[in-house]
């Protein structure tokens, strides 16, 4: 991975919004539904696009379309390989 993309995501993962909704995503089976964010962070929707958005941008997670409705899945292999090159840092 290189250090753009570990910067890319650190800087995702910088807020607590969205800490809340990857939180929520390792709960649920790397998934989460659209209007289940509305219930875990309390935001109005162009504050809770925002945060969507980042983590999209990082790659932390895919949006699929499920009928008129979008859920949101953690891409846990890029997650997986971030935690890696956070292991090695530390080291």
């Amino acid at each position: 991975m290189e250090l753009k993309q570990v910067e890319k995501i650190a800087k995702a993962l910088g807020d607590i919004n969205r800490l809340k909704i990857l939180q929520y995503m390792h709960q649920h089976e790397g998934k989460i539904a659209c209007m289940a964010i509305c219930d875990i962070i309390n935001l109005a929707q162009p504050s809770i696009s925002h945060h969507i958005k980042k983590l999209t941008e990082a790659g932390l997670i895919e949006p699929q379309k499920e009928g008129r409705f979008y859920q949101y899945v953690l891409n846990q292999r890029l997650w997986d390989e971030y935690m890696q090159v956070m292991k090695t840092l530390s080291s």
